[in-house]
């Protein structure tokens, strides 16, 4: 199969949506990543999602509308969700709601719920109007790899699996979207994003973050959303993450750092720009400032993909604080290093 990157011009659109419409995949932006869509109500087509990415059955997919009332037509959407829709929305803000019969079960894995949303970006939003139906859509890279937050970086995962790619440039958040489960008795975070806790408590004072938005899943806890227990963003190489007081995490990095050189493996530092000067002769990337996060969160998929181009094998990551965005970010952090941490 050849994979076209078009522009987003009205015939490029009017494409991708005749593309979803007779059950095959296209890549669009939105403004947290780019996602790879099928219709969302088309098992077969839904199926194809999974095959192109590798993706497991067990991980359920976000589906993503045009307006707030699509969502209607897919779950019961409660009081609590129609006040976040009305601040939200559009924007990086997944609800998890009872499902309606019309879902497949290979769209929402087999679940009672069902994740939806409506993204915050003029192309997606004009791709899924010129759908006219809910269009499932996980991210579009290979299941495991770090999120695409470009046509290119798009282009390196599905070459050659799905015939089009809609080009949005470079999406503006980064990180996926915010899941809010809003099934059980307390509204819970499970999987933090660019509408933060404190965002989403002005709406809902009773909003929780999950325990399990930080942790590995145990064996017998079901993941009620993408990104909770697979392998998720990870890097080729080994990424480490180091918390603790400042110095001594700048020593354990070092150490880590000279102990790859060492074994002859290729290392580099991720850092924040306020911290660069304490690392002068290493090989750093600098991922954004610790005063901006929402930079370090806009970089931080970009940053992950340059060390498999750079043939880095030892990646250390001072860890950061979780207020605000910084969860999102940690949360992302934590599964791409498969929650390998050395605190000091």
């Amino acid at each position: 199969m050849h994979t076209k990157i078009s522009l987003p011009t009205e015939e490029a659109i009017a494409l991708a949506a005749q593309l979803i419409q007779s059950g095959e995949l296209v890549a669009f932006p939105t403004e947290t990543v780019y996602g790879l869509g099928a219709n969302a109500l088309d098992a077969q087509a839904v199926g194809k999602i999974f095959l192109a990415k590798n993706r497991p059955a067990d991980n359920p997919l976000i589906v993503h509308v045009a307006a707030p009332e699509a969502a209607e037509e897919l779950c019961y959407v409660t009081p609590e969700a129609r006040a976040l829709m009305r601040r939200f929305w559009p924007g990086p803000l997944t609800l998890l709601l009872q499902k309606k019969p019309v879902i497949p079960a290979v769209t929402n894995a087999g679940l009672p719920s069902v994740a939806v949303r409506m993204p915050d970006h003029p192309v997606a939003l004009k791709f899924l109007k010129a759908c006219g139906l809910p269009v499932a859509a996980p991210s579009a890279n290979l299941s495991g790899r770090p999120s695409p937050t470009t046509a290119r970086h798009v282009l390196e995962d599905m070459d050659g699996r799905i015939p089009l790619i809609l080009d949005g440039g470079s999406c503006k958040v980064g990180l996926e979207s915010t899941v809010l489960d809003l099934t059980g008795i307390v509204p819970a975070i499970v999987r933090p994003g660019g509408v933060t806790r404190e965002m989403l408590q002005s709406v809902l004072p009773d909003v929780q973050v999950a325990e399990t938005a930080m942790r590995p899943l145990r064996g017998d806890e079901t993941a009620v959303s993408p990104g909770m227990r697979h392998r998720h963003y990870a890097p080729e190489g080994r990424l480490t993450l180091v918390g603790g007081e400042a110095d001594r995490v700048e020593a354990a990095c070092k150490r880590l750092y000279r102990e790859a050189e060492i074994r002859g493996e290729k290392a580099c530092l991720l850092v924040a720009a306020e911290r660069l000067a304490k690392y002068e002769g290493y090989q750093t990337y600098v991922l954004g400032s610790l005063k901006e996060p929402e930079t370090i969160a806009r970089s931080l998929f970009t940053a992950l993909r340059r060390m498999d181009e750079t043939g880095v094998r030892e990646i250390l990551c001072e860890a950061m604080d979780t207020d605000g965005i910084g969860l999102a970010i940690m949360n992302r952090l934590y599964r791409a290093a498969s929650f390998r941490v050395v605190k000091v």
